[in-house]
């Protein structure tokens, strides 16, 4: 929501005048939770879509790193840089993003970043020096994180509880499959077009995904969309009575700024919760992007396949990947089920149960890549053991985004942005030090020193089934469910008549500043 401007309102607000709530009422078609099933389903394809398109940014560039080398005249090791800076904007991004999308509403910010990050994939594609190609690359990785960022609290905004489960799913896939498919396209269009079509290919996706979501999917976060009606409703009265929950928070901008864009380093180092499932996603993030050098180690100087052939074993992955993504109704019903065993109001730890049978199929694909990468071996060994390993990614993601979301509804963006902020540095640090790490230990124990790293990340979702509970009632950050009149489904569920006069009580007050500083 935009900062207060009026004079008139501000008045109202400082004097506790009386005032007109602006709201939804039960069965609003402004409010994007009523919207169409269908329009809720394009809206979350094409979010999805886009985030596949920045995945796929991040990894295509991975298939020839080598004649980014020599054409620029850097070793290896430094033209790798220009994965890490991505990904280390990709960590950078969501601490002002998220902030400024529960400020400022979603749409703004995904149709403004995404022509940034369009822009600015053309210089790396004409680059004649490579500081031009490192800078750009960095530009576009913070450009490129919004969508990344976004996309949780859009969910959030189109799908109930209940519902999400499946939207998020979508959404969990889109992540992995970037990243997988990457390598595979980038491999073949290297072998035959040059290392430029790898960024030419980025500003065709990329261009294709910002036009479908600045022009097709419409705001959806609902205190933006309130302000809106408000501020039409003051025009057209010519009366400073109307305003929104928002509105009652009298706080400078630069303040309730400040307090969103600190909110997530204080969940990250305060929230045991949030900072063992963002050490969890870190791990599996980072395991991801090594794979984008451990692949090239085993099959192209181990093997000797060209980058095109090195690129088709990540299918597996991304089949992996998708099976997961078609188990999500499944796992969708078994949660409703539990939702009905609770009266419609299951514990956080329920979104774990995906977490705690998935946690394994990480480990034993590891396992199964590292003691079959012997040169002498077929190549089937290794790449099929993508297949477990994308099925694992894709349940502990989506689990985690869920436990994550249900434990700090109100702070969800937060949460969010914490988890990203470190999973992007960790997986921009292991892009540097994978092949060093590959021939130091030998493809083999380098590979089984990351499925052991998997084996004990096992533990954690174990640990917060049985304390995670005590945990969240002994937080000052997590949801409690105490304080319900302030979302949305409450707003369902409680009709209010916008035009009915009500009083900026103290209550009004403080139940404002909860919602709008703790998103």
């Amino acid at each position: 929501m935009e900062p207060i401007k009026d004079p008139k309102l501000a008045d109202h607000l400082n004097t506790h005048q009386d005032y007109k709530l602006v709201t939804f009422a039960e069965g609003d078609p402004e409010n994007p939770k009523n919207w169409s099933k269908a329009y809720k389903w394009w809206c979350t394809m094409v979010v999805a879509a886009t985030c596949f398109v920045v995945a796929l940014c991040s990894s295509v560039i991975s298939a020839d790193v080598g004649s980014v080398a020599k054409e620029f005249h850097v070793s290896v090791e430094a033209a790798l840089v220009s994965i890490t800076v991505f990904v280390v904007g990709f960590g950078i991004g969501p601490m002002f993003f998220a902030p400024l999308s529960e400020v400022y509403g979603r749409q703004v910010i995904y149709g403004s970043t995404l022509l940034v990050a369009v822009i600015f994939v053309i210089p790396c594609a004409v680059a004649e020096n490579y500081a031009t190609l490192i800078v750009c690359r960095f530009i576009d990785g913070i450009a490129f994180s919004a969508p990344m960022t976004l996309v949780g609290g859009t969910l959030a905004d189109l799908w109930r509880n209940e519902e999400r489960g499946v939207p998020m799913a979508a959404f969990s896939a889109a992540p992995f499959i970037g990243p997988a498919i990457g390598p595979l396209v980038g491999g073949f269009l290297a072998d035959n077009c040059g290392w430029r079509w790898l960024y030419w290919i980025q500003l065709i996706a990329a261009f294709v995904v910002w036009v479908l979501i600045t022009f097709t999917v419409p705001e959806t976060y609902a205190p933006t969309i309130l302000a809106r009606r408000a501020k039409k409703l003051r025009k057209e009265t010519g009366s400073p009575d109307h305003v929104t929950e928002q509105d009652l928070d009298t706080r400078p901008f630069t303040e309730r700024l400040r307090v969103f864009m600190v909110r997530p380093i204080q969940l990250l180092f305060q929230e045991l919760i949030v900072f063992l499932i963002s050490l969890y996603m870190s791990v599996l993030y980072g395991l991801l992007y090594m794979f984008f050098i451990a692949y090239p180690v085993v099959f192209q100087k181990g093997k000797g396949y060209s980058a095109s052939i090195t690129g088709l074993m990540f299918i597996p992955i991304a089949v992996g990947v998708v099976a997961a993504a078609f188990c999500a109704p499944l796992v969708n019903n078994h949660y409703l089920k539990m939702v009905a065993k609770h009266n419609g109001k299951p514990p956080a730890e329920i979104r774990l149960i995906p977490m705690m049978l998935s946690c394994w199929f990480i480990p034993i694909g590891l396992f199964i890549f590292a003691w079959t990468s012997y040169e002498r071996l077929i190549w089937v060994g290794p790449c099929l053991a993508g297949l477990p390993v994308g099925f694992g990614f894709i349940f502990l993601y989506n689990s985690a985004n869920n436990y994550l979301v249900d434990s700090y509804q109100h702070q969800a963006a937060s949460a969010l942005a914490a988890k990203t902020f470190i999973r992007s540095f960790w997986g921009a640090a292991t892009v540097l030090f994978t092949e060093q790490m590959y021939e130091r230990l030998g493809d083999q124990w380098a590979t089984s020193l990351l499925a052991f790293l998997g084996l004990a990340c096992c533990g954690i979702p174990f640990i917060f089934w049985f304390y995670g509970a005590r945990i969240r009632a002994k937080s000052k950050y997590a949801y409690s469910g105490d304080d319900e009149e302030s979302t949305d489904s409450d707003m369902e569920k409680k009709p209010v008549d916008p035009s009915a006069p009500r009083h900026a009580d103290l209550q009004d007050l403080e139940r404002a500043r909860s919602y709008v500083s703790n998103p």
